[in-house]
C-alpha cells in the first residue's frame, strides 16, 4: 500500500473575512456570489457576514444590507434583522423571494 500524499489547503493570503471584507468593500454582493467567490458554503457565509457586522461597528465601518423582496407582491423586508433571506412573504405567502444584497461602506 502507497502512503498518501499529505492534503495541502490553498495558499490564501488574507482570511476568509478579510476577503470577504474586499469583495463587499469594491461591489454589492448575495451570499451565493460571495460563497462562490471565496470558495465557502452559503451557509458558512452568513456566519462570516454576521462576525463582520459587529467587528466593523468599531471600526467606523458598516454593513448594509439591501434588503430582499417578494417577487409575487413587492413587499419589501425592511425591517429585517436577520441576514439570511426569508421564507415565505408575510402578505402574499410566497416563496419566490429575492436574495438580499451586501456592501461595506465607509460611515465617514
Amino acid at each position: 500500500m502507497r502512503p498518501k500524499q499529505p492534503v495541502t489547503p490553498a495558499e490564501r493570503f488574507d482570511t476568509l473575512r478579510q476577503s470577504i471584507m474586499s469583495l463587499l468593500r469594491r461591489e454589492e454582493m448575495t451570499a451565493l456570489e460571495i460563497s462562490e467567490e471565496v470558495g465557502v458554503s452559503v451557509r458558512d457565509v452568513y456566519g462570516h457576514l454576521n462576525h463582520i457586522r459587529h467587528s466593523l461597528h468599531r471600526e467606523g465601518v458598516s454593513l448594509t444590507v439591501l434588503p430582499a423582496e417578494c417577487r409575487g407582491c413587492g413587499f419589501v423586508f425592511v425591517k429585517r434583522d436577520r441576514l439570511k433571506r426569508p421564507g415565505r412573504c408575510p402578505i402574499c405567502r410566497g416563496e419566490s423571494i429575492s436574495q438580499p444584497r451586501y456592501r461595506v461602506i465607509d460611515d465617514q
